[in-house]
C-alpha cells in the first residue's frame, strides 16, 4: 500500500500547520528528515530538514507507529509554522521520496475504516464534526462519531443473532432435553420489542434532518408586509432588498441561521397577492412551494387580515402581525405583534422559535438516524423482522432466514458486509487531509 502524506490542519497562512503522513514509508521518512525516531505518542522538537540537510523548519514531530495511530498504520505527523512556503517546502520535499503520493479526500479515514479503527457511522460522524456549523450538529455528530449509532445497530444485531440461535437449535436439536420445546416466550417477545425500536429509530429522522440539513422557516405574506425586514432582522444584515414597491422579491432568498444553537434555513418569499404579472406570479407559485415543503411558516400580515393557512400545506403556521407601531389595533387572533423598525417583538419572536426548536428537535439527539442509508436499510431490516415475526404458520427455518436477512441489513451500516458500493461516496465528504 502506498504511504501518503497532506496538510491536515486547513488554510493557509495559520499559526500551526499539521502535515501526516501514513503508511509503510513513514518510519523511513521520520529518520531521513529529523535523524532518528522519536519515542512513540511522544511530541519533540526537532529541527526538520531535507536530504540535503538544508532545515525546513523547527517543529514539533509525533510518531505513532501501528497499530496504535489514527489510520492503524504506522503514522508521523509533523507540526510546523503555518505559512505557505514552510509547508509547501515540506510537501515537496515528501513528493520526492519514492512510495509516496498526496492523500486523496477522505483517504486516511478510509485507511482508518479498513483497519478497523472505525465502523462507517463512526466515520460519517466524522465527516458531520468537521462539517458543524451549530451546538446541535456538534453534539449529533461526536455522538455518532463516539460510536452511539454502532452500538445501538450491533446491540441489534446480538439480539437478533441470538433469536436465529435459539430457532435454529430447536430446528436441530428437537430432541435434547436441555433444549427448550418452544421458543416462542424467549424469542419473539423481545422480536416484537425489536420491532417497536426500530419503528422509533425510524420515526426520528425528521429531527435528524432538522439538526443535519436546518430547520425550514418559511415567511410568507402579502407585498410589503414586512417580511424582507424580518429576514433581515433574523439574519442580522441586509440579505433582502427592502422597500415600499410592492412585489420587490421575486424570488425566494435563504438565509442559514443558528437559533438556539440549531441550524434554522430561513426563506425569504415573493408577496402573495392576486394582481401579479407572469415573473411575480412565478414568485407566488415558488413562495407556495416553499411553505409547503417548510417546517414552519411565519404568515405576517400588517392589516390585521390573513387568509386561510390551509393554503400553505401541513407545516405549522404562526400568525404575526407586522409593523404594529404603527397601528396597534390591526393585530388580533392571537397573532405575534413585532415591529422590525420599532425592535419591537423580535426578542419574544425569538424566543418562541428557540422552545419551538427544542420541542421540535429534542434535546437528546445522540440516536438519531443521520443518513438516508441509515434509514433505507433500517426499513430493509424492519421489514425482514416484520416476515419473521408475523408469518406466525410459516416454518422454523424461513422465519429463521428472515432474522438472518435482517441483520444482514444492518450490518450493511456499519460497514460489516456489502458496502463497497457506498465506500467511495461516503469518504468523498472528507477534506483532503482527513
Amino acid at each position: 500500500m502506498d504511504t501518503i502524506y497532506a496538510l491536515s490542519s486547513g488554510g493557509l497562512p495559520s499559526g500551526v500547520a499539521v502535515v501526516r503522513v501514513s503508511g509503510p514509508e513513514s518510519g523511513n521518512i521520520v529518520r531521513a528528515l529529523i535523524g532518528s525516531l522519536p519515542a512513540p505518542r511522544l511530541a519533540v522538537l526537532r529541527s526538520i530538514r531535507d536530504r540535503n540537510k538544508s532545515e525546513i523548519d523547527r517543529g514539533l514531530v509525533l510518531w505513532f507507529p501501528a497499530p496504535g495511530s489514527f489510520t492503524g498504520e504506522d503514522s508521523v505527523e509533523f507540526h510546523l509554522h503555518g505559512g505557505r512556503a514552510v509547508v509547501d517546502r515540506l510537501l515537496e520535499e515528501l513528493s520526492s521520496f519514492p512510495g509516496l503520493r498526496m492523500a486523496e479526500a477522505g483517504e486516511f479515514s478510509r485507511r482508518a475504516f479498513g483497519n478497523g479503527k472505525m465502523d462507517l457511522t463512526e466515520a460519517e460522524g466524522l465527516a458531520d464534526l468537521i462539517a458543524s456549523e451549530t451546538e446541535t450538529q456538534r453534539l449529533l455528530a461526536l455522538s455518532q462519531a463516539s460510536g452511539a449509532l454502532k452500538e445501538i445497530y450491533e446491540g441489534w444485531q446480538r439480539r437478533l443473532l441470538h433469536a436465529r440461535a435459539m430457532i435454529e437449535a430447536e430446528i436441530d436439536f428437537a430432541d435434547e432435553e436441555d433444549v427448550p420445546g418452544s421458543v416462542a416466550d424467549q424469542v419473539w417477545a423481545d422480536m416484537q420489542s425489536l420491532l417497536e425500536e426500530m419503528k422509533s429509530h425510524i420515526a426520528g429522522a425528521k429531527r435528524a434532518s432538522a439538526v443535519r440539513e436546518g430547520f425550514r422557516i418559511v415567511i410568507v405574506g402579502a407585498p410589503n408586509a414586512g417580511k424582507s425586514s424580518l429576514m433581515n432582522a433574523l439574519a442580522g444584515s441586509e440579505i433582502a432588498i427592502v422597500s415600499d414597491e410592492p412585489g420587490t422579491t421575486r424570488d425566494a432568498l435563504e438565509a442559514r441561521l443558528s437559533i438556539g444553537g440549531r441550524l434554522v434555513l430561513v426563506t425569504d418569499t415573493a408577496g402573495i397577492r392576486e394582481q401579479a404579472g407572469s415573473i411575480e406570479a412565478e414568485g407566488i407559485r415558488r413562495a407556495l412551494k416553499r411553505a409547503a415543503d417548510a417546517d414552519l411558516v411565519l404568515f405576517l400580515s400588517d392589516s390585521g387580515v390573513w387568509a386561510d393557512p390551509d393554503v400553505f400545506g401541513t407545516a405549522p403556521v404562526w400568525k404575526v402581525a407586522s409593523k404594529v407601531d404603527l397601528v396597534n389595533e390591526r393585530f388580533r387572533d392571537n397573532a405575534i405583534p413585532i415591529s422590525v423598525e420599532a425592535a419591537d417583538g423580535l426578542n419574544q419572536l425569538i424566543d418562541s422559535l428557540e422552545k419551538h426548536l427544542a420541542d421540535a428537535v429534542g434535546m437528546d439527539v445522540s440516536s438519531l438516524p443521520t443518513r438516508q442509508r441509515h434509514l433505507d436499510n433500517v426499513r430493509a431490516s424492519l421489514e425482514e423482522l416484520q416476515k419473521a415475526v408475523f408469518s406466525e404458520n410459516a416454518p422454523l427455518e424461513l422465519r429463521a432466514e428472515s432474522l438472518r436477512l435482517s441483520a444482514f441489513s444492518l450490518g450493511r451500516i456499519t460497514g460489516q458486509h456489502g458496502v463497497e458500493d457506498v465506500l467511495g461516496v461516503i469518504f468523498s465528504e472528507f477534506c483532503i487531509g482527513k
